[in-house]
């Protein structure tokens, strides 16, 4: 099971610390691999960021200002929106200016806080979209109590506990990471802070922390999917018992798009994570992580917007203001 979780981390024996010195930063490689597009990929990255940037703060606005929109629905959305405003925010910044300057050191401060904010934001976004299939199974197997079960304080306890619930295992996480001694090469063949090329860079014996990792994953990943399924098991369940096919699909139009954020997500961070390794896949793996990275917060407006006539008309109201 854990090798299925993060088959990248296979443990090795590394070499002892002794009589090595200590590192104080490292340094990001990102692209330096192809030095030609690095102004190529600096605009390409920074117009996906400015896109990510306006569409979520979109959502985000218009779920605040809108009445018609002061719904849990709309709540865990705009949530989830500035969630991914967040998400993005701990990578592109750093990237963008490693691509623009060419200076790519960075501090072992720096990069435990990246690590850490990119963990926890991670972790509350597995949980918030667990959340939010929550919502859409009272909406739709418990219409009638759905006001009840569902209200503002319900909400508000929900999407908190999203955010709180994985602060202290992956701060926790990090402190352990960064605790290891971390001596010999300091370069990181990534364009962020993330923890197998981190690991690799460790001396010593790295398996006690592997198992730590191993298991998190399986508390913050693996336990909001099996929640997912479940609550879309159910939804779907009760979807095929209607009586026309009309209110099938009226009830089905109002889970799908959280859905298909739920398969991209998911989806993008099994290519990533789950694909066999080989040895020189390093570069494909940045390739991976960064459509990861960018393909959830890039397309959730988007689908939100295009597969949404409230926030189609909220949009629109908003425009014509």
């Amino acid at each position: 099971m854990v090798n299925f979780i993060f088959p990248q981390m296979k443990h090795e024996e590394k070499p002892p610390e002794e009589n090595l010195t200590e590192l104080m930063e490292f340094v990001l490689l990102d692209f330096a691999d192809v030095p030609h597009l690095q102004k190529f990929l600096f605009g390409l990255f920074s117009i996906i960021y400015i896109i990510i940037l306006l569409g979520n703060g979109t959502i985000l606005l218009i779920t605040k200002l809108d009445p018609g929109l002061h719904t849990p629905m709309y709540f865990f959305l705009g949530n989830f929106s500035f969630l991914e405003i967040c998400y993005v925010s701990v990578i592109f910044p750093r990237m963008l200016t490693n691509l623009w300057t060419q200076r790519r050191a960075i501090s072992f401060a720096a990069c435990a806080t990246q690590m850490c904010w990119f963990l926890m934001l991670g972790a509350t976004e597995c949980f918030l979209l667990a959340v939010m299939a929550y919502d859409r199974y009272v909406a739709i197997c418990n219409p009638l109590h759905y006001p009840l079960v569902m209200n503002h304080k319900v909400c508000v306890q929900l999407v908190a506990g999203s955010w709180v619930s994985a602060i202290v295992f992956q701060i926790g996480q990090t402190f352990q990471i960064f605790s290891l001694p971390f001596c010999g090469s300091n370069l990181i063949n990534h364009f962020f802070c993330d923890i197998p090329p981190i690991l690799k860079l460790a001396c010593g014996d790295t398996f006690v922390n592997e198992m730590v990792v191993y298991v998190i994953a399986i508390l913050f990943v693996l336990v909001p999917f099996v929640l997912i399924l479940v609550s879309y098991g159910k939804i779907i369940s009760t979807i095929l018992k209607l009586p026309s096919a009309t209110s099938r699909a009226k009830a089905f139009s109002t889970c799908s798009s959280h859905l298909i954020v739920v398969t991209l997500f998911y989806g993008s961070a099994t290519i990533s994570y789950l694909r066999p390794k080989t040895q020189n896949s390093a570069g494909t793996d940045k390739v991976l992580s960064l459509f990861y990275t960018i393909v959830t917060p890039l397309f959730n407006p988007m689908i939100y917007s295009l597969r949404n006539q409230d926030v189609i008309m909220a949009l629109r109201k908003l425009l014509c203001k």
